[in-house]
C-alpha cells in the first residue's frame, strides 16, 4: 500500500512539473492580465476564461509557441462565427484602451483586436519594439492619436489594418520601410498630409486602401512600380494633380478607385487600355479632355465610373467592340454627339449618360 501511495505521489509531482513546463511564462501571464485590466467586455464574458496559471491553455483568443511556451498570438474579433457569439446572438462590444503592457510580449507575432466598436486611446508607441510582429489588425474601433512614427521598425509586418478608427496626423515617412508589408488598410480615418513619394518601396504590397481620409498632395508615381499591387483605393480624399500615366502599365492592377478627389488633367490612354484592370472609378474629380479611344476586343471591365468630371467630346465608337463592360457611368460631364449602338450601350440606363452637353441616341432621345 505504501509503495502504491508513493508511486501515485511521484506521478502527481511529475504531472505537475510537466504542466508547469508547458505553461506560459509568469511574465507573459502578467502582461496579458495587465492588458485585460485596461479593457471592459461585459456582454460575452470572453475574459472569464483568462484565469489560472497557464495562459497557453483555454485562454480565449490566446495561443502560444509550442516550443517556447511564449505568447505568440492574440486574436480577439468582435464579429465572429465563434459559438460564444452565436449563443449570445450579438456582435461584440468592448471599451477601454490598449495597454502598453502588450509590449512586454516580445514573441508576439499576431495582434488582432478588431471590430469592438469602442476601444479608444492611442496605439502604444512601444508596439514598434515587437520584433516578430507580422499582423496588426485594429479595425473597427475608436482609436485616436497617430500611427507611431517609427512603425517602419516592424520589418516582418505583413498586415497593417487600422481602418475605421479616428487616427489622425500624417503617414509616417518610415512606413515605406515595411518591406514585408502585403496588406495596408488605413481607410476611414482622419489622416492628413501627403502620401510619401517613395511609397513604391513597399514592393510586396498587393492592397493599398487609404480611402476616406484627409490626404492631400499628388498621387506618387512610385506606386506604379509595385509589381504585386492589385487593389489601390485613394478615394474620398483631397488629392490633387494628375493620374500617373504609369498606372496603365501595372501588370496586376485590377481595382483602381480614385473617386472623390481634386484630380485634374486628362485620363491617361494607357489606363483604360490596361487589359488587367477590371474596376475603375474616377468619378467626382475635375478630369478634362476627351475619353480615350483605346477600347477593343480585349477590353473587359466590370465597372467604369467617370461621372461628375469635365470630360468633353464624343463617346468613342470603339467602346462597342469591347468584350464586356458591365457598368458604365458617363453622366455629369460635357460629352456631346451620338451614343454608339450595340453592347454595352444596349443594356445601360439613361442615367448613365444624363447631364451632359448634347449626347443623343438610345437610351436618351434620338439625335
Amino acid at each position: 500500500m505504501t509503495s502504491n501511495v508513493s508511486l501515485a505521489a511521484v506521478a502527481a509531482v511529475l504531472l505537475a512539473l510537466t504542466l508547469a513546463a508547458n505553461a506560459c511564462t509568469p511574465a507573459d501571464r502578467e502582461a496579458l492580465l495587465s492588458f485585460k485590466s485596461a479593457l471592459d467586455e461585459r456582454y460575452l464574458g470572453i475574459f472569464k476564461s483568462w484565469s489560472g496559471n497557464d495562459c497557453c491553455t483555454n485562454w480565449y483568443g490566446v495561443s502560444c509557441d509550442p516550443e517556447s511556451n511564449r505568447v505568440a498570438d492574440i486574436v480577439l474579433r468582435g464579429e465572429s462565427e465563434d459559438p460564444i457569439f452565436e449563443k449570445a446572438g450579438r456582435s461584440g462590444y468592448m471599451s477601454g484602451t490598449i495597454s502598453p503592457s502588450l509590449c512586454r510580449l516580445d514573441r508576439l507575432t499576431t495582434l488582432i483586436l478588431a471590430d469592438w466598436k469602442d476601444i479608444s486611446g492611442p496605439i502604444p508607441p512601444c508596439i514598434t519594439s515587437l520584433p516578430n510582429l507580422r499582423i496588426l489588425d485594429l479595425i473597427g474601433n475608436k482609436i485616436t492619436g497617430q500611427i507611431p512614427s517609427d512603425v517602419g521598425k516592424l520589418r516582418r509586418l505583413t498586415v497593417l489594418n487600422v481602418a475605421d478608427n479616428q487616427i489622425s496626423g500624417p503617414l509616417p515617412s518610415s512606413i515605406v520601410d515595411l518591406n514585408s508589408l502585403m496588406h495596408l488598410d488605413l481607410s476611414n480615418n482622419r489622416l492628413s498630409g501627403d502620401i510619401p513619394s517613395d511609397i513604391g518601396k513597399l514592393s510586396m504590397m498587393s492592397r493599398a486602401l487609404l480611402s476616406r481620409n484627409h490626404l492631400t498632395g499628388s498621387i506618387p508615381a512610385s506606386l506604379a512600380g509595385i509589381y504585386r499591387l492589385a487593389d489601390l483605393d485613394l478615394s474620398m480624399n483631397q488629392i490633387s494633380g494628375s493620374i500617373p500615366a504609369q498606372f496603365g502599365s501595372m501588370p496586376v492592377l485590377s481595382t483602381l478607385n480614385l473617386d472623390g478627389n481634386l484630380l485634374t488633367g486628362p485620363i491617361p490612354a494607357s489606363l483604360l487600355s490596361n487589359s488587367g484592370l477590371n474596376i475603375v472609378n474616377l468619378s467626382r474629380n475635375g478630369l478634362e479632355g476627351n475619353l480615350p479611344d483605346v477600347f477593343g476586343p480585349k477590353t473587359y471591365f466590370t465597372a467604369i465610373d467617370l461621372s461628375y468630371n469635365n470630360l468633353r467630346g464624343a463617346i468613342p465608337k470603339s467602346l462597342s467592340s469591347a468584350k464586356y463592360i458591365g457598368h458604365l457611368d458617363l453622366s455629369h460631364n460635357h460629352l456631346c454627339g451620338p451614343i454608339p449602338n450595340g453592347s454595352p450601350f444596349d443594356h445601360l440606363e439613361a442615367s448613365s449618360f444624363a447631364n451632359n452637353d448634347c449626347l443623343c441616341g438610345m437610351p436618351l432621345r434620338t439625335c
